[in-house]
């Protein structure tokens, strides 16, 4: 089995600390580095878990297209930079983060007080701008979750209004770029290639666990695959009744319907289960007469016939 190995060639911290980091995967056999490549990026922006906001509270406001007396942005700013805030938890419930800040202010996220299950990324992304003399009061729900959630506004609390949704992007992976490079000839002739990944996130997670969690994620969805078996176990035949091994002299049957029985290879009551009334009325030169005689002699055994054939 070919084997590669993995090197981190490069690593990058943005100003809104955003994390870079690129990868060199080889050397692989042809093919496998844009199968590797396209897994991973798949996986990387839509499988990861993340945080975001969900809903924001604003004293005094119970819409979106309000405005905040002495605050410079309007709701609809002030729930935008809401939704770019970079956090981190590390709970499955709900956290909440709560501000009271007075006028003159620029409000950034390090003014947010969560609980210890949260942390702040960016500490310096702005959130609105408060005049002298006014303030304002806030509250963001932050949760983890996967991928894209769009708000249902069918589905909204009526009974908090005041409570704005936001459209919830947890993916914590902004960007996923992959090359694919032909290196060396291997043995036999064979051309090898090599993988090269970039991996931006938005600084809640580093790119070296991003690829960790992608690749784990991947396995376990590989996994069953390994070891799938379509080995059929042999179901069990049902043991046969003492009434279905009756021969078919016994049922003391008319001459007439007992040969045209026989002729349609019916040489037993087992044989005669199979069958419906109308199947028999298909007999050749069976008429309802010889089939009516047929069902009482099987209702004296304690076997009854359906009146149609079952649908397939």
């Amino acid at each position: 089995m070919l084997q590669f190995q993995i090197d981190r060639v490069d690593y990058q911290i943005g100003e809104d600390r955003s994390q870079t980091g690129v990868f060199v995967i080889g050397p692989l056999d042809r093919g496998q580095a844009t199968t590797l490549g396209n897994s991973l990026r798949r996986e990387l922006m839509s499988g990861l878990e993340g945080t975001a906001v969900t809903a924001v509270r604003i004293s005094g406001v119970n819409h979106e297209y309000a405005t905040v007396p002495g605050v410079r942005e309007d709701v609809l700013d002030i729930l935008l930079n809401c939704k770019e805030l970079i956090l981190n938890s590390r709970s499955r419930d709900t956290e909440i983060g709560r501000l009271v800040m007075n006028g003159p202010a620029l409000v950034t996220a390090a003014d947010l007080q969560f609980s210890s299950q949260v942390s702040v990324v960016d500490n310096q992304r702005p959130i609105a701008t408060i005049a002298e003399g006014h303030s304002l009061e806030l509250e963001i729900h932050v949760e983890r979750g996967v991928g894209y959630r769009p708000v249902e506004r069918g589905c909204e609390d009526t009974a908090s209004l005041d409570l704005l949704q936001i459209d919830a992007v947890f993916m914590p992976v902004r960007r996923v770029n992959y090359t694919v490079d032909e290196t060396a000839v291997g043995e036999g002739g064979s051309a090898r290639e090599r993988l090269r990944l970039e991996i931006q996130t938005n600084g809640s997670i580093t790119p070296d666990d991003a690829m960790a969690q992608a690749a784990n994620q991947l396995i376990t969805l590989f996994q069953p695959l390994a070891t799938l078996s379509m080995v059929e176990e042999p179901g069990v035949e049902p043991e046969p009744t003492a009434e279905s091994q009756i021969p078919l002299e016994e049922l003391n049957l008319s001459v007439r319907a007992y040969n045209c029985l026989k002729r349609a290879q019916v040489n037993s009551v087992s044989d005669l289960m199979g069958f419906s009334y109308e199947d028999l009325l298909e007999i050749k030169n069976f008429g309802s007469k010889s089939a009516d005689e047929v069902i009482e002699a099987l209702e004296r055994i304690g076997i009854s016939l359906p009146q149609s054939r079952t649908p397939a």
